[in-house]
């Protein structure tokens, strides 16, 4: 899990889409903007490349040669280093969209789409992750250990493997426990107040969550749903 999140003047995203225009227009627009920007043409280069460098944030087409984006996107939760996903499509049901987001997308955008409205998303995504000043150097909660300043979580002395919303969902359950918290108040509060992305994410990522924290997730006694009103940790 990447540890902090870069400003614009210093974060690098990748690209990765197989239309060479396309590409080309958007690479262009977030240099502007201020990213480091690198291209990628098919999803096993960027693969390859993800392997190798630290990516803030990829900007990630669904129809690619190779490895298309939905499995790309999964893949990459095998990495220590896990980039936030802003994944682009022109398939836009309802049923992509929750497909995109359960994969690991963190924003899903419709082609055909607006250059100003990329650039607003990246920003958006990147800036509701910048780091937060720590409240407690380690937080308990019977099995489970968070230590806030390291951005890592355990679980019966095991490190868990936590994307960064999942982390900070965590880190949030963990400091207010019996608090029943809403889906709209995660979001403001996870994925900050200008989200524009489809609010069913809040309940992808808790179901994430429980897998790695509960002993039997289809039966939570950590996290809870309180029907009717949300989800309450302890």
């Amino acid at each position: 899990m990447t540890d902090s999140f870069a400003t614009a003047s210093t974060a690098r995203l990748l690209v990765v889409e197989d239309d060479d225009t396309i590409r080309d227009t958007v690479c262009e627009a977030l240099e502007m903007e201020g990213f480091t920007v690198l291209p990628a043409t098919n999803g096993q280069s960027a693969w390859d490349r993800l392997k190798r460098e630290t990516f803030e944030l990829v900007v990630l087409d669904v129809m690619l040669p190779g490895i298309n984006g939905l499995d790309l996107c999964r893949k990459l939760r095998e990495l220590d280093q896990q980039p936030l996903v802003l994944m682009v499509s022109a398939r836009d049901t309802e049923t992509d969209r929750v497909l995109g987001l359960e994969v690991g997308a963190d924003d899903y955008l419709i082609k055909p789409f607006g250059i100003r409205e990329l650039v607003a998303r990246c920003r958006a995504l990147l800036r509701r992750h910048q780091p937060t000043t720590a409240i407690a150097a380690r937080l308990d909660f019977e099995d489970l250990q968070l230590f806030p300043k390291e951005c890592r979580a355990c679980r019966e002395g095991i490190e868990l493997k936590l994307s960064p919303k999942e982390f900070k969902l965590l880190e949030l359950f963990m400091q207010h426990p019996k608090r029943v918290w809403s889906r709209e108040q995660l979001i403001e509060q996870i994925w900050g107040v200008d989200y524009i992305g489809d609010s069913k994410t809040v309940d992808v990522h808790i179901r994430w969550l429980r897998e790695k924290i509960e002993a039997n997730p289809s039966e939570p006694t950590k996290l809870v749903t309180v029907r009717g009103f949300g989800y309450r940790f302890g």
